[in-house]
């Protein structure tokens, strides 16, 4: 069984890494891990022409890259995307992210599809105390499962986590929240 774990930050060694990183250790006991952050590719936002509704494909120059992603999304059995809070919603490049996966959103026939099965876990993180703040991250990440026909879960909040440093005090909730994956 294979993990896919997302840091949906462009921050590669911040607190979502951290965390990342946290959640890779738990799971490779018993999967066979992966992880990705979503700064390392670079790709142009979406334009909205529409192609994909038609042809299920994505007529863009950079297409490739997001077919490389979504080919490490196919072979995952569960896939965990963990998201930082950026004024109150996913950071603009898990967004973008999002908005060129549309081949493969279940809203308009024909559309690619990945293998059916999978599991997927959202953990946000924000710097404030408001817990609603990390919900709506976790409501834009399972809405995102949703629409690729990925099973969400599960979910964890984290507030008050702005720095490296404030996720030590928060990794006993982070491995018992990998437990249940």
């Amino acid at each position: 069984m294979k993990a896919l774990i997302i840091n949906c930050s462009p921050v590669r060694t911040g607190a979502t890494a951290e965390i990342v990183n946290i959640v890779n250790t738990e799971l490779q006991s018993r999967y066979d891990t992966g992880c990705i952050c979503i700064d390392d590719y670079k790709f142009d936002f979406c334009r909205g022409c529409r192609a994909c509704h038609k042809t299920a494909s994505c007529v863009m120059s950079d297409a490739q890259i997001i077919r490389d992603i979504m080919s490490e999304f196919d072979n995952a059995d569960i896939i965990v995307s963990v998201a930082p809070s950026y004024w109150a919603d996913i950071p603009g490049q898990f967004k973008s992210f999002i908005d060129r996966v549309t081949p493969w959103c279940n809203t308009h026939e024909p559309h690619a599809t990945i293998r059916p099965g999978k599991k997927g876990y959202a953990i946000a993180l924000r710097t404030g105390p408001n817990m609603p703040e990390c919900e709506r991250l976790i409501g834009s990440i399972e809405h995102f499962y949703g629409h690729l026909e990925i099973e969400c879960a599960g979910h964890l909040g984290l507030t008050s986590v702005e720095y490296k440093e404030n996720v030590e005090p928060r990794k006993q909730e982070i491995v018992s929240f990998c437990k249940n994956m």
